[in-house]
């Protein structure tokens, strides 16, 4: 009952805040009024800087393993702007929120897609067995945002991205052709990514 009563706060809070939302000030405000109205609920809020100066992020995707999302990635996030994307544990469920997520990295000059960038993230239900995991990498421009793409970031090799726990010190550092993306990750059950996609030179 509790839950449910956390879970109706939390949509309420979402929608009320999100109504009047104009930038990224306003939708970390709608984060923290879901995650104030539902306090016992797996939350992730990734938070993207994107720093490049030739590049903006367009076509965004998501796939949620376990969860839903709140506040979607916005459409476009151009040079020099900010984007913010909420994610939640489904209500009544003993999962976390689980996903990976991807922009296409759009030439400002030519307006063509010359890659995908992707960042994973597992925020788990239990962290008596689990623990806060994300992963962030360069792809090439027809990798699919699916199944197939978690699995890999979540249990695979590390090639094109890099992975780590959150209780690990450090940033999350990755380079790849053009790009390097730095990210960071809190340890906690309703935990912040933040990151920053810039050219490398």
């Amino acid at each position: 009952m509790a839950e449910a009563a956390g879970a109706a706060g939390a949509a309420g809070a979402a929608g009320a805040v999100g109504a009047a939302a104009s930038g990224l000030g306003a939708v970390v405000a709608a984060s923290e009024a879901i995650a104030a109205a539902a306090p016992t609920h797996r939350q992730c809020n990734v938070e993207i800087t994107n720093a490049c100066k030739k590049y903006s992020l367009c076509n965004p995707r998501m796939h949620l393993y376990s969860g839903q999302c709140v506040i979607p990635q916005s459409p476009f996030v151009d040079s020099g702007t900010s984007d913010v994307a909420v994610f939640v544990k489904t209500p009544h469920t003993a999962c976390g929120s689980v996903g990976v997520i991807t922009y296409d990295l759009q030439n400002n000059k030519t307006k063509k897609s010359t890659g995908k960038m992707a960042i994973m993230f597992s925020v788990p239900y239990d962290f008596n067995i689990y623990s806060n995991v994300y992963a962030v990498g360069i792809f090439d421009k027809r990798k699919e945002c699916n199944k197939a793409l978690y699995d890999e970031m979540m249990d695979g090799s590390p090639a094109t991205f890099a992975r780590k726990e959150a209780r690990e010190p450090g940033s999350l550092i990755y380079k790849g052709g053009t790009f390097t993306i730095m990210a960071t990750m809190s340890d906690a059950y309703q935990p912040v990514i933040k990151l920053r996609i810039f050219e490398t030179s």
